[in-house]
């Protein structure tokens, strides 16, 4: 069966949906429990939610909204279920985003910004240009202030920001990561996983990272 993904209003979120998200993260490391979900409904906008044979098997909150004028989609709490057609639903929900994305912003180069905890995630970057942090890339300035803008974005308390490895160091509490443990982690680089080598898990330490869809690759997913 193919995968379908559907963007709707998260006020529009069932409690049996919630139900079905929270059990997500039951054969993983995370989980996500339905109180804390419920709370990511009330804080985000949208939610890309991933189905096949009418079962969720994938979600992503997310918002579109521009940040000091730049568009952005920012992606929050999210999880895709551990089978093994699991990077195709990662993919399908990136790409329902982006679609989103052109139709909020046409002709316009989009920043993309989330929080990952593990280098399997970071295959949702996989399309985007400019990824910061990256290998054998030293960050600008600029890009050191992206990573403070989009702390402050996503409430983190900025003295537990670690600007030049782009680091927020937990609380204890849930981080609000988008889960994904990759189908094909023997092909992750080393080096990317050397981002995520001083996390503390139990700690709740999270990566910012963020990248750039360019307007025509936006377009291409919009025609």
């Amino acid at each position: 069966m193919p995968i379908e993904v559907e963007t709707k209003d998260c006020t529009a979120l069932s409690d049996a949906e919630l139900a079905e998200m929270a059990d997500l993260g039951g054969d993983g490391s995370h989980r996500f429990e339905i109180g804390h979900l419920s709370k990511q409904a009330e804080a985000w906008v949208l939610i890309a939610v991933a189905k096949e044979s009418d079962k969720v098997k994938g979600f992503a909150f997310f918002t579109l909204e521009r940040i000091g004028g730049t568009p952005s989609v920012l992606i929050g709490l999210g999880a895709v279920k551990r089978t093994a057609k699991r990077d195709s639903v990662l993919k399908a929900i990136i790409n329902e985003q982006m679609r989103r994305a052109v139709l909020a912003f046409p002709d316009e180069d989009v920043l993309v910004g989330c929080r990952f905890d593990s280098a399997g995630a970071f295959e949702a970057y996989k399309t985007l240009h400019d990824v910061v942090p990256r290998p054998e890339h030293k960050a600008t300035g600029e890009e050191r202030a992206w990573g403070r803008r989009l702390v402050k974005r996503f409430g983190i308390d900025a003295t537990e920001y670690e600007d030049r490895v782009f680091v927020a160091r937990g609380d204890g509490g849930v981080p609000c990561v988008l889960a994904h443990a990759s189908a094909k982690p023997d092909k992750i680089s080393p080096d990317v996983e050397a981002f995520f080598e001083t996390l503390d898990a139990e700690r709740g330490d999270v990566l910012i990272a963020f990248g750039w869809a360019k307007a025509e690759d936006l377009l291409k997913l919009g025609s």
